[in-house]
């Protein structure tokens, strides 16, 4: 797949010849496959993103370039290698595209402690893993902290995570029951111009809370859990007057919050109980002359012990490669118009 060495030496627009260093990886005959990827394509992605040559033969892997490109090359191919043979499977797509986004930043040093944390989920691979150091560093936050703000761009994994934390924590016996709640707010739309009853006008609001649980849980065990009360889903509104005992609690959507309703479902939490509370205040479609209770409550709250702040950027998209750049075009024709960026993913 790659350039001999002797082909190599003739190209020496690639290196410069007197820097040229080699060094080699011996991979288990078992776990080529795995890690090279059909047709070495993995390898391919590799070598096209670092500034060093990969040459396959038979179970080893040879790098070839300056001494510094080798260095981070080779040191990215031991991570991943690692990464591989303590999580016993290969690595997906997307670990693989956010460990070469890495190389060479304070992110690769990260990535084993990153690739290997498991959340524990019924259904998957039996469990789910942070992609970024964002996200290790939300789901480190949900495991210390009883009540965590998780603010972002769209498709940085703020309501999929809280998901798996809650149904790992419900599995687990940590908590007895999951509650998700969202404002019934969407783009001037309210839940009077639904057909049928309130489950039903409230269903397309939390649809993307749907998605995740059925991900994540058997759909039979899923209407189990509705028809006992273990797993709810309900309108902010509701929650006024209870009290949200032995619950892991998810307000997805928070930036259509009022500062009224912030305050009101904050104080819901009761004993044994954990909140995460998600949202991306570039989103918000309450009135123009109202204040988002996510982005007031950031300076309320601040600094006091037991409440978390976890914030996402571009670099902590983990969908599609194309979401990335889509974010990235839509910033830089919002920075140029003078005007905010207001995207929905």
């Amino acid at each position: 797949m790659s350039l001999n060495f002797s082909e190599q030496k003739n190209r020496g627009d690639l290196f410069n010849l007197s820097d040229i260093t080699e060094q080699t990886i011996t991979l288990q005959q078992s776990e080529i496959l795995d890690f090279c990827g059909q047709n070495d394509q993995k390898i391919r992605e590799i070598e096209a993103k670092l500034n060093a040559k990969i040459i396959l033969r038979g179970n080893e892997i040879k790098v070839v370039g300056s001494q510094e490109a080798v260095q981070q090359a080779v040191g990215l191919i031991r991570d991943l290698l690692a990464i591989q043979r303590k999580n016993g499977n290969q690595l997906s797509k997307h670990q693989l595209r956010i460990a070469l986004e890495s190389a060479g930043t304070k992110e690769q040093e990260q990535l084993q402690e990153i690739f290997l944390d498991k959340i524990p989920v019924p259904l998957k691979r039996r469990h789910l893993s942070p992609m970024t150091s964002g996200q290790k560093r939300y789901v480190d936050a949900m495991r210390k902290s009883d009540i965590v703000f998780a603010i972002g761009l769209a498709g940085t994994g703020k309501t999929y995570l809280a998901m798996a934390m809650a149904v790992s924590s419900l599995v687990s016996g940590i908590v007895g029951r999951i509650i998700l709640v969202r404002p019934a707010v969407e783009a001037g739309e309210h839940l009077g111009f639904l057909p049928g009853d309130l489950a039903a006008k409230f269903d397309p609001y939390v649809r993307p809370l749907w998605d995740a649980l059925y991900e994540m849980i058997e759909p039979q065990k899923i209407r189990s859990y509705i028809e006992t009360g273990i797993i709810e889903i309900a309108p902010l509104a509701f929650m006024r007057g209870r009290t949200l005992n032995n619950a892991f609690v998810i307000l997805d959507e928070a930036q259509n919050t009022t500062i009224e309703q912030m305050k009101m479902f904050l104080t819901r939490l009761g004993f044994d109980s954990k909140t995460v509370i998600t949202g991306d205040i570039t989103q918000i479609d309450l009135p123009s002359n109202t204040k988002s209770g996510l982005v007031h409550v950031q300076n309320v709250l601040a600094g006091i012990d037991g409440i978390a702040f976890v914030y996402f950027d571009e670099r902590d998209v983990v969908r599609h490669e194309l979401v990335q750049k889509i974010i990235r075009a839509y910033e830089r024709n919002g920075n140029a118009d003078n005007s905010p960026t207001d995207i929905t993913l």
